[in-house]
């Protein structure tokens, strides 16, 4: 008898060849090709928006370092010179130039302390806005606005007549106080009083920007959140610290690093208030020391190379302090 040959069992999925891991080839690549799709459908949103800024903000921050690379001056401006590519040279002055760590320092230290003013007054008037009266509250923001919406140029100006040794209404108002040391006294005479007369300028115009987004963001916290804890005993103040301020640290974290680049770049208060930086540019920040250096000195270059490292600088001044809230947990 002839021996009949096995009969092998069809395979359910037919004659589809499979891999050992699972998914059929086919639809292991519709599902690669999906996968990619997915990736790259939120670039395709910020593409847009990627484009306006390497347009608006890419280019002139190169065309910034590509004049801080050359001797750039008024000869070559005009084109009666040639220009000289120098490498690192204008940095390498800047870094040897004992002026030039001076006005760094000033410039911490000034936008340091209008940083932590200007979130004191504005988050300490937040607070106070939510237990005033309407037409109070009202007010205060109609008035503060006005601050925040008056020109840093007339700012300054106001500021420097309030402030004038014989007709300001400061010294007036102080002599008639009995202090007579403040006749005739120049507030932009010293270092730190100049400094400090700037500061103040600059808070009163920057702390309207803090108290509208604090007091925003309080008005978002749940009101029985609040009440708890007034039910439970806990002073305005324990509120504030123990409560608010965890709540609002997103917030916080956006007006601060906003806070922190504009008074780095304040540029029209100090040059109007003390008149160019003060005697012996005293009171000297980089933005303005920049400016002399490129426009009143003619040396674009070194300008160029000030304006580089300004922007390093902040960038890793904003780098820094987020990845120190990330460390200590903080949703950003």
């Amino acid at each position: 008898m002839t021996a009949l040959a096995p009969v092998q069992a069809e395979s359910p999925r037919g004659n589809k060849s499979t891999r050992p891991g699972g998914a059929p080839t086919a639809e292991r690549k519709t599902r690669r090709r999906s996968k990619i799709k997915r990736g790259l459908e939120p670039w395709l949103y910020l593409a847009p928006a990627f484009i306006v800024l390497i347009a608006l903000l890419g280019y002139p921050i190169f065309q910034l370092i590509n004049v801080s690379l050359y001797d750039y001056r008024q000869a070559q401006v005009s084109g009666k010179a040639p220009l000289r590519f120098t490498g690192l040279e204008n940095y390498q002055k800047l870094f040897a130039d004992p002026q030039f760590w001076t006005v760094l320092g000033n410039t911490v230290l000034f936008a340091g302390a209008c940083v932590v003013l200007t979130l004191l007054v504005g988050s300490t008037l937040a607070v106070l806005a939510t237990r005033l009266r309407p037409w109070v509250r009202s007010t205060l923001f109609i008035v503060s606005l006005g601050a925040w919406a008056t020109p840093a140029v007339t700012g300054s100006a106001v500021w420097l007549f309030l402030f004038d040794p014989t007709l300001g209404l400061v010294n007036k108002t102080l002599v008639s106080a009995g202090l007579t040391q403040f006749a005739g006294h120049s507030w932009t005479y010293d270092k730190w009083s100049g400094f400090g007369l700037v500061a103040s300028e600059v808070v009163w115009c920057s702390f309207p920007f803090v108290l509208v987004t604090v007091y925003a963001g309080i008005q978002a916290i749940p009101t029985e959140v609040i009440e708890a804890a007034r039910i439970d005993g806990a002073t305005m103040p324990r509120i504030a610290r123990s409560i608010m301020l965890p709540m609002l640290r997103p917030i916080v974290i956006v007006v601060t690093i906003q806070s922190i680049i504009w008074n780095f770049k304040i540029f029209s208060q100090i040059y109007i208030m003390t008149n160019g930086g003060g005697i012996a540019g005293q009171n000297l920040v980089l933005n303005v020391y920049g400016y002399q250096q490129a426009f009143a000195a003619s040396l674009y270059g070194l300008g160029s190379a000030l304006g580089v490292i300004m922007t390093a600088l902040l960038m890793v001044i904003t780098f820094v302090y987020l990845r120190i809230l990330k460390r200590t947990g903080e949703a950003l």
